[in-house]
């Protein structure tokens, strides 16, 4: 409460008083990094010269300075792996042979760096959800010994299908156990020669197409001195139409199997059958690049509140009706467009006592690997870093009455954020699709799991004309016609209500955080209590 009330003083005393954002920026800045000339912005590829030198031309004129010791790049070393001469997918040993091809049926990749991947006759288990969580008394990996083997995990947590967000993974909201990212990771520590996640549109938030598209073409990874060898060999999706003919070959009761990885005490099951792939790997070192502006603070310049959002997108991608650039116009051009309205904005408006950075970084839709590379190597500590505001694909909608909180219950922002919600005659609703994880899908993340809370979070579906129905209809056509495809496009008929709404919120929200000396914390229950409290020990 006390924050709330901190935030409500400041709003009311003028000291946290709005500088207009700069609709037309975020227009142009937009419409340019999602124009085809920008390729859709892939990292190491040509477009990236021109996508960072454009972001850095776009600080300079908002005022800001070089953030990383007076350049304005931090360099992130990737690899880069494209896969080719793809095999098809072929499990043996059952009823019929099933054999998956490439794109339609099923995606392949690796982490590992190495020239080709060749798996052959790996044994087949079905693990339920791939989840070890042994603070829940969770192990779907209990009593099976899955070295060498291949593993078969299905999207999401346990309790997905739970109407409300009581229940031992969260009810329907997902947790960080239902994110592929967390799948994979857990298939590795287990030994297993391949993980492969079978698809389902509603409980992984986004159709095959989306899989298609960003599984397909150059994968990137941060580069590592060990290759990435501790992963496994293979990692994959498949169609839920081919898992269906898949347990059908080894004579298993799909629907039965799948209601009982939904139950406490799950066992995995061997299913006699044998996986074999085979793909090579075109490789390529090299590093992309984090933009870094700031403007100084006057009186504690060595804290910083920081401003977050990526760059890039997919770059060309498999072709839509002949159109193969994924422009990522809304994800998230939209969100650079935010960066340098802020910047504009707050350098308008003067400095303040902390130091402001502004951060757009690379490689998101990889894993967020330039968010994670700054985290792990921050220009300015993240013990002395307050938090900030993560700005990721706007909506361009009419403009709302709410604002929604993602991964809501987790830090004192949410705090913080309320009196400058009530001040837009917005209310803060729940999320409405919280099984998305949409809250371990962005680079806010990435500082969070190394103890800085960010604030995430933006309109909700409750348009001010046309109501609930209207927004929820409008963000499940995104999502289905736009997101990760080629139609993710700029349109000059766009309402960006919402957007402005949000972007305000954003600045004044930075500012307050700027000009004060609070530091907000996670909420004692919070995974990531212990690594905040550990971090400003010293301070």
């Amino acid at each position: 409460m006390r924050f709330a009330l901190f935030a409500l003083s400041l709003l009311a005393s003028g000291a946290a008083s709005a500088q207009a954002i700069s609709l037309d920026t975020m227009k142009d800045v937009t419409k340019t990094l999602s124009s085809d000339a920008f390729e859709g912005r892939a990292p190491t590829t040509p477009a990236e010269e021109k996508t960072v030198n454009y972001i850095v031309e776009r600080f300079k004129k908002a005022g800001l300075q070089p953030g990383n010791k007076g350049s304005w790049f931090q360099d992130v070393p990737l690899v880069e792996l494209t896969a080719k001469n793809v095999s098809n997918l072929v499990f043996s040993g059952g009823k019929t042979p099933v054999s998956l091809a490439y794109r339609t049926d099923m995606v392949v990749n690796t982490y590992r760096v190495v020239p080709n991947i060749a798996l052959k006759d790996s044994d087949v288990v079905f693990v339920g959800y791939g989840i070890n969580a042994p603070e829940r008394g969770w192990n779907d990996y209990a009593g099976v010994d899955v070295k060498g083997k291949t593993v078969l995990i299905l999207v999401n947590d346990a309790d997905w299908q739970t109407p409300t967000l009581d229940g031992l993974f969260d009810g329907k909201a997902m947790t960080y156990y239902g994110r592929w990212t967390y799948k994979f990771e857990e298939a590795a520590r287990q030994g297993a020669a391949a993980a492969i996640i079978i698809h389902d549109t509603e409980p992984a938030a986004y159709g095959w197409g989306v899989v298609q598209s960003s599984w397909t073409g150059a994968q990137y990874e941060q580069d590592a001195s060990d290759n990435h060898m501790g992963q496994s060999q293979a990692i994959a999706w498949i169609q839920q139409d081919a898992a269906k003919a898949l347990f059908a070959s080894a004579g298993k009761d799909y629907p039965a199997l799948l209601e009982a990885a939904r139950t406490m005490g799950f066992r995995a099951v061997p299913l006699g059958l044998k996986a074999s792939v085979s793909f090579d790997n075109d490789i390529k070192r090299q590093k992309s690049r984090n933009v870094i502006g700031m403007l100084p603070g006057t009186k504690r310049p060595d804290e910083v509140v920081l401003y977050t959002g990526h760059w890039d997108h997919l770059g060309r991608c498999d072709a839509i009706d002949g159109d193969d650039i994924c422009n990522g116009a809304i994800d998230n051009a939209t969100g650079i467009g935010a960066l340098v309205a802020i910047a504009e904005a707050s350098a308008k408006q003067g400095p303040t006592a902390r130091s402001q950075v502004f951060l757009a970084v690379t490689a998101e839709e990889s894993g967020l690997l330039g968010s994670k590379y700054y985290a792990e190597n921050p220009v300015f500590p993240l013990a002395k870093t307050v938090g900030g505001v993560n700005m990721d694909a706007l909506s361009v909608t009419p403009a709302v009455r709410d604002f929604v909180m993602v991964g809501a219950g987790k830090s004192e922002m949410e705090d913080l954020v309320k009196p400058f919600v009530a001040a837009q005659n917005r209310v803060i609703e729940p999320e409405p699709t919280p099984e998305r994880g949409y809250y371990y899908r962005s680079d806010h993340f990435s500082f969070a799991r190394l103890g800085v809370p960010m604030l995430n979070g933006g309109a909700g579906e409750d348009l001010v004309v046309g109501g609930k129905e209207a927004g929820t209809k409008l963000s499940e056509e995104y999502t289905a016609r736009a997101y990760h495809k080629p139609q993710d496009e700029y349109s000059g008929s766009w309402d960006w209500g919402a957007a402005v709404q949000d972007v305000q919120l954003y600045h004044d929200f930075g500012r307050m955080l700027a000009d004060g000396d609070l530091w907000p914390n996670w909420y004692p229950t919070a995974e990531f209590r212990a690594i905040r409290d550990k971090s400003r020990a010293g301070q």
